[in-house]
Order: structure tokens, then C-alpha cells, then sequence
């Protein structure tokens, strides 16, 4: 290892290379001996933070370039490592971010970016490392140690496929959604928020099915604007949804099940703890709304049947309530499927008998609906789906999901009927 002689910039590097390029064997002593170096003088601290920063700045745009996303880095340090890096991850992409006007940012870029809150907070580059271990109460050690292990961790991710433009690769997607948030989809927020905070199950079933009619409404309303020119016509696009442990492979059916009911697929990268939705645009937003709210949902409810007894008076365990969870998703899948089904019915009347509205919620007018009728236009974009998970993912597995306690499986089904909402096989793609 060089000496604290060496210049600030090249000991860094060296101190990032080295941890990076370290053998799990000796790992802990390459670290070690990496972070007192870089700790070594108070005085060299300020030179250490810039330096630092530059050296993450160069780690996170070499993994924009790998098709990682700024969710993806933090999930990687949630998973792998523990919260003082969850928050500096925030920090370093933040600090790249600089690098990029944000006009010229994917949209979902942007909107990842805002959910992190990364956004540079300190003064300089100079006293970023002291107001951090400032903020977090950590010594010089303790900070150097972290920050090394977090570049170490992004530094060994494979690249992956891309979801969305980087930032300095592509400009955003011209055909993307309008700016701003439809107002179908606040509506539809709205509803959710009613659903997962209503004590009355009934309730939170009806409002869960108003939502996912909504959505489906919306999603047919996107397709003939497309279909008949009022809107650019866009492809399928994707995006990820981190899905962890405990329960990562029934939570992933749940995800699958509000996919199918929205025209998208669903790939799932169990080793990476997320799955790939390919979908339009409009679809998208509506699985992640619903899928987080539906995730709120089945936990809860999960948590008041597992703090029971089973019947025999023993304690339930945890082949119950991923028995469960495997049970909530599979109806769920098929109450979805139901509300689905009556928007898309309930569209191909209005348009059979001339009764369609002439315009969507947010205002813009409906083209007339092609004259082979509403369903091959949806079956167009379903196929296009299948298209681009054909490209993106030429080589696909199933994994079932296994169900070990029956009395779990019949509490679940009974939450999901309580909660909310094409029958499926249980298979996930991989």
C-alpha cells in the first residue's frame, strides 16, 4: 500500500482499487489497511472527501453505463451492507447527478432520484466527509471503512439489461407519458391511500377494485390515443421493482399477478432482489401504484393471522405465512383478472353503441375506436409486450413456488378475498 507521501487523488485510487480488486479471504485486511491510511491525518481529511467524491462519481457513471439505476445502487447497499451506506449511496449518486441538467434525465430517472432524496446537501466537496461523519457520528476510520465497502460492492455488479436511457446515453423517450401525473393516476393514488388505511375490509375491497377498473380504464384510453394517432405511438418500455426477503418468491407473484391484470410481464432476478416489468408506460405507473399498495395490504394482513395459533394451538411459522402470502397472491390474481375484465367489457360497449366518452379524464379527446374494434388493439400491445421480453430476456426460466401449509393457504385466499381484488399456474419468469 502507498504511504500518506503519495498525492491525495492517487491514494485514493489506490485505496478504491485495491478494496475492490481484495479476495473475500483477505478482504477484511485490505480494507482495513486502506481505510487508516485515508483516515490517517485530520489534516489531509478535506483532500480525502474531494478526492473520494471524485473516485465515486467515476464508480457510479461506469455502472449507469452497466444498465444499473439509481434505486438499483441503493438497493445494493441495503441488501449487502447496512444503513450508514444506504445514505451514502444517496450522497455519491447525488454528487454525479451534478454532472447532468436535469431536463435531460429520463423521467423515471428523475423520479428515483426525488423518492432517494439525493440531492447535494453539503457546502463542498472539501467538507463533505466531515459534515457526513458529523451528521452520522463516525470517526474517520469508521467513515473511510464505509464508503470503501460501498464502492467495493458497486465495483463487482455485472452489467444487466437496461431499463430506460442513462443519464449522457440517450435523450428521454419522446413518446413517453405527458408531463406531470395524469390526474387518472392521482385519482387512483387517492383510492389506494383509502384502501391500505381503512380498518373495514369490505372497504378497502371495493376501493382496491375501483382502483384496478380505473387502471385498466386508463391503460384502454392510452392504447386508442395511440392507435389513432393522438398521441405518438410509443413501444413497451420497463421498469424495476426491488422485491426482498422474507417471502422474496411470493411477493413476486403477487407483482406478477397485478402485472397480468395490466398488460405487462413480469422477470424476475432473484439474485440481484428485483424484477423487470415490461409494459407501456401507462401500464407501468399503474403496477408499481398497485403493487405497492397491495403489498402494504397482504403484509398486514398477514401479520393479524400469523399472531394467532394454528388450530392445533401451535405457533405459526414461517411455511404459514409464505403459504399465505403464495394463497393472497393467487387470488388476488384472479380478482384483478375480474376488475380488468368488466373496464374492458364495459369500454367495448360504450364504443359498440356510441356511448364512449370523447375525451380521457385528463381532457384529451378519445379517437374513434379502429373498426375491428377495441380487443386487437389491446391484443396488438399485448404482443408487443411479448416482443420486447423477447429481446430483452432470450432466455427465460419458470420457478414454481412452493406451498407447504395448507391452513395458510386457506387464511390467505380469505385476505385476499377480505383486501381487494387469468388464473395463472404460480410459474415466475427468470
Amino acid at each position: 500500500m502507498a504511504s500518506t507521501d503519495q498525492p491525495v487523488d492517487e491514494l485514493v485510487a489506490e485505496a478504491v482499487a485495491r478494496v475492490a480488486g481484495a479476495s473475500a479471504d483477505g478482504l477484511e485486511y485490505v480494507v482495513d489497511g486502506a481505510a487508516s491510511l485515508l483516515a490517517a491525518s485530520a489534516e489531509q481529511w478535506p483532500a480525502v472527501s474531494r478526492a473520494l467524491l471524485g473516485a465515486a462519481e467515476r464508480s457510479v457513471g461506469r455502472c449507469w453505463a452497466a444498465g444499473w439505476q439509481p434505486a438499483d445502487l441503493v438497493r445494493v447497499a441495503r441488501r449487502e451492507l447496512g444503513p450508514v451506506q444506504v445514505a451514502l449511496a444517496a450522497d455519491l449518486i447525488a454528487a454525479e447527478g451534478r454532472r447532468h441538467p436535469a431536463a435531460a434525465l429520463d423521467r423515471r430517472w428523475r423520479e428515483q432520484l426525488r423518492e432517494l432524496d439525493a440531492h447535494p446537501w453539503w457546502p463542498s466537496d472539501e467538507a463533505y466527509l466531515p459534515e457526513f461523519a458529523s451528521r452520522h457520528r463516525l470517526d474517520r476510520f469508521a467513515l473511510a471503512t464505509a464508503a470503501l465497502e460501498l464502492l467495493r460492492a458497486w465495483a463487482l455488479l455485472p452489467p444487466v439489461q437496461p431499463v430506460g436511457p442513462a443519464p449522457g446515453q440517450a435523450a428521454p423517450r419522446a413518446g413517453g407519458p405527458r408531463p406531470g401525473e395524469p390526474r387518472m393516476l392521482g385519482r387512483i393514488r387517492a383510492l389506494l391511500a383509502k384502501a391500505e388505511s381503512t380498518g373495514f375490509p369490505d372497504e378497502a375491497e371495493a376501493l382496491t377494485a375501483k382502483a384496478q377498473e380505473l387502471m385498466a380504464r386508463h391503460s384502454i384510453d392510452e392504447a386508442l390515443l395511440a392507435a389513432g394517432g393522438g398521441r405518438s405511438a410509443d413501444d413497451p418500455a420497463a421498469v424495476r421493482i426491488g422485491v426482498d426477503n422474507p417471502y422474496e418468491g411470493p411477493k413476486t407473484m403477487l407483482l406478477d399477478a397485478v402485472a397480468a391484470a395490466n398488460r405487462c410481464r413480469v422477470v424476475w432476478a432473484k439474485e440481484f432482489g428485483f424484477c423487470t416489468v415490461v409494459g407501456f408506460d401507462a401500464d407501468l405507473d399503474a403496477v408499481e401504484l398497485l403493487y405497492t399498495s397491495l403489498l402494504v395490504q397482504a403484509t398486514a394482513a398477514m401479520h393479524r393471522a400469523g399472531s394467532r395459533k394454528h388450530k392445533d394451538g401451535a405457533a405459526r411459522t414461517k411455511a404459514f405465512r409464505q403459504s399465505f402470502l403464495v394463497a393472497y397472491a393467487a387470488r388476488i390474481r384472479e380478482r384483478l383478472a375480474d376488475a380488468t375484465e368488466r373496464a374492458t367489457e364495459r369500454a367495448s360497449e360504450e364504443a359498440a353503441t356510441g356511448r364512449a366518452p370523447a375525451a380521457d379524464p385528463d381532457g384529451a379527446p378519445l379517437p374513434a375506436v379502429p373498426d375491428g374494434g377495441l380487443l386487437p388493439v389491446l391484443a396488438a400491445r399485448a404482443e408487443a409486450v411479448d416482443d420486447a421480453v423477447g429481446k430483452m430476456f432470450p432466455t427465460l426460466v419458470s420457478q414454481r413456488v412452493r406451498v407447504s401449509d395448507g391452513e395458510g393457504w386457506a387464511e390467505g385466499r380469505a385476505a385476499a378475498d377480505r383486501a381487494s381484488l387469468h388464473r395463472g399456474s404460480g410459474r415466475i419468469e427468470r
